[in-house]
């Protein structure tokens, strides 16, 4: 199913501020915490929907990639914030800053609701690819140096797995609650056990691997299945697949991010490719069978007698592939005259013979004479 746009699920204008942004995230989260809506087995989904928005469009860069190229330019390939296997607690953990820590509310409205989840940090990698593997896709095995569940004693950071204490403090929940007056009424808060660290168990023998973190550094061979059409800068999400979290948990995603090695002859313009091609001077006026590079290689192209410099070939479908989408761009073939500089004698004496015909003066098209004149009327 289609993904919503982010200014419509925020009910924002594209135009709109960082601090309009922000305000229409808190009204919606209001709107759709679950708690709020008991019974509604969609709410938690729009929740989660509006989380995703706002982590996009409240970043300058990630918002400037949603502008230009939609959710492909932010995800790529996964799912990013508030997909699968992120949950409610997840979000207000994320967004510490908008609900101020332990989201509280009137009548014993509460915001978080179980035990905390830990979730490991994000990594960042760049991958290069050459025009070839973008036109094509292609399938990537890059080495990433991470953190991952230690199989001594399966994440749990436990002597032998089972070497922990449900907490004292928070007696398993991970949380503790607190009640206060307000002249508005009776508050309650809810925020992570300070013992524990929202784990609900403390750790009574360490294990002798990881020691007690649950987690080592490892360097794993990951597959990365980039789409046809990416460009430089471009940002892809692999979910699950970044450091792993201390003592159990959701692993956090690996961010690729696309750098693109520059073609010996090729240059890219969106979708387009641009060559210049150099003629000589009787070529181009007498008309020549050239190869012009391609992204697969070499083809034949015909040159007609009295081709102008400046003229654009244009080869449909030679191009790169729209990202996700369908058509693919065009190969312009850009002509350019090339005046030798040093003749000898004999080839000035020929050029002097063309000097002389009238074949050889300007005869500027009307065309030609229309273009001379807008770009005259620009300059004054």
């Amino acid at each position: 199913m289609a993904k919503r746009d982010y200014y419509e699920i925020l009910e924002v204008k594209r135009n709109a501020t960082q601090a309009e942004i922000k305000s229409a995230y808190r009204k919606m989260a209001l709107k759709y915490h679950p708690d709020k809506n008991p019974g509604d087995p969609t709410t938690e989904e729009k929740f989660k929907e509006a989380a995703q928005a706002y982590e996009v469009l409240s970043n300058e860069q990630k918002r400037a990639r949603y502008d230009q190229y939609g959710h492909a330019g932010v995800e790529g390939a996964a799912g990013g914030f508030g997909g699968a296997g992120m949950t409610v607690e997840d979000i207000f953990s994320h967004f510490g800053d908008i609900f101020g820590g332990g989201f509280g509310g009137f009548g014993g409205f509460s915001g978080s609701r179980g035990r905390r989840v830990n979730k490991g940090s994000n990594l960042r990698v760049k991958v290069k690819l050459n025009l070839k593997e973008i036109a094509n896709g292609v399938e990537k095995k890059i080495r990433v140096n991470k953190y991952v569940t230690c199989k001594t004693c399966d994440g749990s950071g436990a002597k032998d797995g089972t070497a922990y204490s449900s907490c004292s403090t928070c007696h398993g929940t991970g949380q503790v609650t607190r009640v206060s007056n307000t002249f508005l009424g009776q508050m309650q808060t809810t925020s992570t056990c300070p013992t524990c660290g929202g784990e609900g168990k403390t750790i009574t023998s360490k294990c002798s691997v990881c020691y007690g973190e649950g987690i080592v550094k490892e360097t794993e061979v990951v597959t990365l299945n980039i789409p046809a059409g990416v460009a430089e800068g471009m940002q892809m999400s692999v979910t699950g697949k970044g450091n792993a979290a201390r003592r159990g948990g959701i692993n956090g995603d690996l961010l690729v991010v696309i750098e693109e090695e520059r073609h010996p002859e090729l240059i890219r313009d969106g979708n387009d490719l641009i060559y210049y091609l150099y003629l000589s001077l009787p070529d181009a006026a007498l008309g020549v069978a050239v190869e012009v590079p391609t992204v697969e290689g070499k083809v034949k192209i015909r040159v007609e007698p009295g081709t102008q410099p400046g003229k654009i070939l244009r080869l449909r479908g030679k191009g790169l592939p729209e990202i996700n989408g369908y058509g693919k761009g065009d190969l312009l073939v850009n002509i350019s005259v090339w005046i030798p500089k040093n003749l000898s004698r004999e080839e000035t004496a020929i050029m002097e013979k063309f000097r002389d015909s009238s074949n050889f003066e300007p005869k500027p098209t009307k065309e030609d004479k229309n273009f001379f004149e807008r770009m005259k009327s620009y300059f004054e």
